[in-house]
């Protein structure tokens, strides 16, 4: 009976420690995977200053991401702009090019870090990705044929017409709203695009002034001009970055509010657009909202 009842209290001490080793040995696994977790969270940054960031860009719009012609060198504003913030974060930076509709399920995915193509910043777009402080004000715009303007005088005559420009951009999606049939691409350049509105295959194209303006002055053989008097709706460029990127955010805010107040934006616009888009535009522009349509 004595033997019995030792044995039960031995075998109970036991369980016991057993208990208490298991407890404080999953405490601690909890603790360092509560640490791993942090350093996990805090980690994004300091990965991409180990190991570089892959930047989206499609490298066929003239003045933001381009090859200047004779050259295998990619440029342009917002190329610039990324490899200056990287200069200033210690990143090394490396551009992917990639069909403007394939950038934002690109960065979505992993595929890369950050995008840097002339993306507007929308309520839709803020719903599923962060934006940088902006980098570039502008206004929108729409090129027509030279001879006829297209037919388009006001946004009235528009429906019925056919909008040339990627698939999934705002534009394209704005086009469809007024009512014209859309013609898509995949990434090509500036000249196809144009080419089209001249031979009437397509008969305008609505985007970013800037950009309009500099691509028909790199094409004068090609017979196309910005409408004169259909200017609409303020917009803001920034860098695109995955939601939940917080503190990847704040760097490049940071660096991006550093190079606007020591000049270096304004001085890289200057160089590609010829004007300074690092700041809104003095001209009074209506929003579509504020428009008679």
């Amino acid at each position: 009976m004595k033997r019995s009842l030792l044995a039960f209290l031995t075998i109970a001490f036991v369980l016991l420690l057993s208990a208490c080793g298991t407890s404080e040995e999953g405490s601690s696994d909890n603790a360092e995977n509560n640490d791993g977790d942090a350093e996990e969270e805090q980690s994004l940054f300091e990965e991409l200053q180990e190991e570089g960031a892959t930047v989206a860009t499609s490298g066929t719009l003239i003045a933001a991401t381009y090859y200047p012609e004779g050259s295998d060198e990619l440029t342009g504003y917002d190329v610039e702009v990324m490899r200056e913030i990287g200069e200033r974060l210690d990143i090394d930076i490396s551009f992917e090019e990639i069909g403007v509709d394939g950038m934002l399920p690109a960065l979505k995915n992993g595929r890369v870090d950050m995008v840097a193509n002339d993306f507007e910043i929308t309520e839709e777009r803020k719903r599923d990705f962060a934006f940088s402080e902006p980098y570039k004000y502008s206004f929108t715009s729409i090129i027509v044929r030279e001879e006829d303007m297209s037919g388009i005088e006001t946004f009235e005559d528009i429906p019925g017409k056919v909008h040339g420009g990627g698939a999934t951009t705002t534009h394209s999606q704005l086009a469809e709203e007024l009512g014209a049939e859309l013609k898509t691409y995949n990434n090509v350049t500036n000249d196809v695009y144009l080419r089209d509105v001249e031979n009437g295959r397509t008969d305008f194209i609505i985007n970013d002034y800037y950009l309009q303006k500099l691509a028909v002055e790199a094409l004068p053989d090609i017979d196309v001009q910005i409408h004169p008097d259909i200017k609409f709706n303020e917009a803001e460029v920034a860098v695109v970055l995955p939601k939940d990127a917080e503190e990847l955010k704040q760097k490049v805010d940071e660096a991006m509010n550093e190079m606007r107040e020591d000049g270096t934006l304004k001085e890289l616009s200057e160089k590609f657009y010829n004007a300074d888009v690092s700041q809104p535009p003095e001209e009074d522009i209506p929003s579509m909202d504020e428009l008679d349509l």
